[in-house]
């Protein structure tokens, strides 16, 4: 079965590094993630834009806009981007973050846009991404919002909740909207939300990380288990789930045949392959 793998990094944040090296065991690296994808069936990747201007900075109110994708150099034709956001950069140079963010859609390797209310402290709602929601729309591309608990300990988690989405979403209908990581732990929030907006999906990435026998006691959890598929089955929407594995704090091939298990057989084409290629217009192109 064909593979779209919808959230992952590849970006040189030492965060990530670390996680590779220290704690998920995984060769983070081009060639590192090639060989994932090969051995996994994976066809495309979308990475989400992250840049920090120096170690361990991330969430960095440093970092210039739009954060890429730069871990290696330039991407090959099966691994896309979205364009990461940081919200406290637009305050000081509007006029010239908008006009480097907007050249960067035109790419061909740009799919989207990223954004991580919780690690930065703006929600969603907050005025200073209006303009960015209205160039996701001119150029027809969906906005990826982190939400749920953050990777970092001291997140700001108020602002990283997904009942924020639904009033985005709801002021720019034709912006399609994608909650991270189903919103865990508020996943029946996340459920709720994408089952009454028809322009707001969710992506599985992030769910468990760590190395293969954390990972495995997690996904072994019964009462974990159950906590996600009640999400899944109340929303009743798998045309608007995507998989994402959020490598590298992951091994690819444990992830995803657990997201298999949590999810009838009946919809794994949709959920793995079909559902990327709608929300991101010309993904494989």
């Amino acid at each position: 079965m064909k593979i779209i793998d919808a959230h992952l990094h590849f970006s040189e944040v030492k965060r990530f590094r670390n996680c590779a090296e220290k704690i998920s065991q995984i060769n983070y690296s081009m060639e590192g993630l090639k060989e994932d994808f090969e051995s996994n069936e994976i066809v495309t990747g979308i990475a989400m834009g992250l840049e920090e201007t120096h170690d361990k900075a991330f969430p960095d109110a440093e970092q210039r806009n739009p954060m890429e994708a730069n871990l290696e150099g330039t991407l090959p034709s099966w691994l896309k981007y979205c364009l990461g956001i940081n919200p406290l950069q637009l305050k000081n140079d509007p006029l010239g973050e908008f006009l480097t963010i907007e050249r960067k859609l035109q790419e061909q390797a740009v799919v989207g846009i990223k954004l991580y209310p919780g690690y930065y402290p703006v929600a969603v709602t907050n005025a200073i991404y209006r303009p960015i929601y209205h160039l996701a729309e001119a150029y027809g591309v969906p906005v990826t919002i982190h939400c749920g608990k953050t990777y970092a300990v001291k997140g700001y988690l108020h602002d990283s909740h997904p009942l924020l989405v639904n009033q985005v979403a709801l002021q720019y209908p034709n912006v399609k909207f994608i909650i991270a990581h189903l919103g865990d732990p508020w996943v029946m929030d996340t459920a709720a939300i994408i089952s009454n907006n028809s322009n707001v999906f969710a992506d599985l990435s992030g769910l468990v990380i760590g190395d293969q026998q954390s990972v495995r006691q997690r996904m072994e959890s019964k009462l974990f288990v159950e906590h996600i598929q009640r999400a899944l089955d109340y929303a009743a929407s798998y045309d608007k789930i995507l998989y994402g594995s959020d490598w590298p704090l992951v091994q690819l091939n444990i992830y995803i045949n657990w997201i298999k298990g949590l999810i009838a057989q009946q919809y794994h084409k949709d959920v793995f392959y079909e559902n990327a290629i709608k929300v991101y217009d010309g993904l494989l192109k």
